[in-house]
């Protein structure tokens, strides 16, 4: 399948479960956890108060819908959470995030991963966070000067403080598992 026939594919599913392309392959992606939503609800309500707070003209998208460049006829992923200082479109896919967030849960972390390098080939991705649901415990990938990705993520766990040089935004990692039941 196409992202142009994905985008106009009548599932019949009316449960409202949200659906990837991945490859060609449609995946119905697994209902999130209590914790997972708790977790995505705080990384937005901090990423969107700072950003009202500096008077930013980006703005938090819940479940962006992403294609990356690489295979872009045949994917369509859907992050927990991007940033993109683009104006308004009111279209389906996201007009150029700057950053990307993904939070690790047991049952999905192998195809998340997948979705992650995916995210790395668009041009106007600059971070990527990846969150673990199960500890405090975050990975920053962030792109080089140079436009490189680094081979290895960056970890945070508290005390330290996450720096998201694409929006100016810094928190104690501790503040983005305030609601998930996570002790450090």
């Amino acid at each position: 399948m196409t992202v142009d026939e994905f985008l106009v594919w009548d599932t019949a599913d009316r449960t409202g479960r949200r659906w990837h392309l991945v490859d060609g392959e449609p995946l119905l992606m697994a209902p999130a956890s209590e914790r997972h939503g708790a977790i995505q609800s705080e990384i937005a309500r901090l990423l969107g108060n700072h950003l009202l707070a500096r008077n930013s003209p980006c703005r938090v998208i819940g479940e962006p819908g992403i294609v990356p460049k690489v295979r872009s006829s045949e994917n369509f992923r859907i992050p927990d959470l991007g940033v993109t200082c683009a104006p308004p479109s009111n279209a389906i896919m996201t007009p150029e995030p700057v950053l990307l967030v993904e939070i690790l849960s047991p049952g999905n972390e192998g195809r998340t991963r997948s979705n992650i390098w995916t995210y790395t080939t668009i041009p106007s991705i600059q971070e990527i966070l990846a969150i673990r649901s199960t500890r405090m415990e975050v990975e920053l990938l962030r792109r080089g000067p140079d436009g490189n990705w680094p081979d290895m993520a960056t970890i945070l766990r508290p005390p330290d403080i996450l720096e998201l040089t694409s929006i100016s935004f810094a928190a104690p990692v501790a503040d983005l598992y305030r609601t998930a039941g996570l002790t450090a």
